[in-house]
Parts: structure tokens; sequence; C-alpha cells
């Protein structure tokens, strides 16, 4: 299952990052080499990212995003959305 996780944080203060962002990062990374995070990115529009998640369950997006440094801190929050193929594409295939 694909889920799109949109994370917004407030504004971190030098000590937060200081206190954080040394074991948010390899976590992060860890997610990533694990294959549960399949692309990430950095929102310009709200401070956060946006990862694109590959799990068996919202429950297990929520559990391992919850586990995330910031995420426990209550400094960032996500927002999760199944995702998948765009199904009406299907029409164009279907034979006249």
């Amino acid at each position: 299952m694909k889920i799109m996780a949109i994370g917004s944080a407030s504004s971190l203060t030098p000590e937060q990052k200081q206190q954080h962002m040394p074991s948010e990062v390899p976590a992060t990374l860890q997610l990533y080499l694990d294959g549960t995070i399949e692309q990430f990115w950095f929102s310009q529009e709200v401070p956060g990212v946006i990862f694109l998640m590959n799990v068996d369950s919202v429950e297990q997006a929520k559990a391992k995003l919850d586990a995330l440094p910031l995420a426990a801190a209550k400094i960032m929050t996500f927002t999760l959305m199944t995702v998948g193929p765009l199904a009406p594409l299907g029409l164009l295939l279907q034979p006249k």
C-alpha cells in the first residue's frame, strides 16, 4: 500500500535542532534504506517533509512516523493519505 505522508513542523529552536536532528536524520534514512520510505521531499510552502511510503497499512505508517524523534517530541505531525494508480487511465486502454 502506498501512503503519502505530509509532515508539518513547528519552528525548531536551535536547542531543539541540536537535540533532535542528530537522531532524526539517521532514523529517516533507516526508513528509506528499509524500503518503508520510497521517496522524500521538502515542502517549501509549509515547513516540513513529504514522504511516499510503502507499508502494509495506514496504522503501520502512523506507527513508523510516530517513532521518528520530531514526531515523538510533538514537534512534527503527519497527515496520511492512501494513494494508488490513476484508475481512469485504464479507460484509455479499452478496445473500441
